[in-house]
């Protein structure tokens, strides 16, 4: 009895692992752009480099550049902003975020990152246990069903709203802190609505223009 119960907590935590994954756009590569590409990086201190090979790495949002064969992380702290030919990427907290679209002078801004603690999760769910031995020790055999679109990265879109100057994080309590009380009642209006969605650039634009 004990034992068909664990294989159908198993059962259950696996199809929940699943359906969490379910619309997440997934993908093999850990860089945004699929060849290393030439890009202008200004600094904090008002100095710009050109760098003929960098790119974005999904694991953090962080910039990479090529030195010589070897590819290594840029440190972001002294980072403000890189410009690719199609998007500019400004430093926002620890990550660089692209603008998905403007508002007046205010914008929305995304950080595409990998989605690791569901990554991993997703491996772990495959390991199916087949043989559970129920004695003073619990003792299981584990057979691996993962495929190779297990093996797909599942992604998150960080975003943010910049807000009179001012980046903040495109959520409830973070906008709350930073609005007057009239822009929060509007806030709390606007995000109960059936269509509204904090993962919908549509739905976040439509409250930048309703925060103006």
């Amino acid at each position: 009895m004990k034992s068909k119960n664990i294989k159908t907590s198993l059962f259950i935590i696996m199809l929940l692992a699943a359906q969490s994954l379910f619309g997440q756009e997934r993908t093999p590569k850990l860089t945004v752009y699929p060849e290393f590409k030439p890009s202008t990086i200004t600094l904090t201190d008002g100095r710009t480099l050109k760098e003929k090979f960098t790119n974005i790495f999904l694991k953090n949002s962080s910039l990479l550049y090529m030195s010589g064969n070897v590819t290594k992380e840029a440190y972001t702290g002294n980072i403000k902003s890189v410009q690719f030919d199609d998007r500019l990427y400004v430093k926002v907290d620890t990550l660089l975020a692209y603008q998905v679209d403007s508002v007046g002078n205010d914008g929305l801004f995304c950080a595409t990152i990998i989605d690791q603690d569901a990554y991993l999760q997703n491996l772990k769910n495959n390991q199916v246990m087949t043989n559970i031995s129920l004695s003073e020790q619990i003792s299981t055999t584990s057979v691996d069903l993962s495929n190779e679109d297990d093996y797909l990265f599942p992604l998150i879109n960080i975003y943010y709203f910049r807000l009179d100057g001012k980046f903040v994080r495109c959520h409830d309590r973070s906008l709350s802190n930073v609005l007057s009380k009239e822009k929060k009642r509007m806030l709390r209006t606007f995000v109960h609505m059936d269509d509204f969605s904090w993962s919908d650039e549509k739905s976040l634009l439509n409250l930048l223009r309703k925060l103006q």
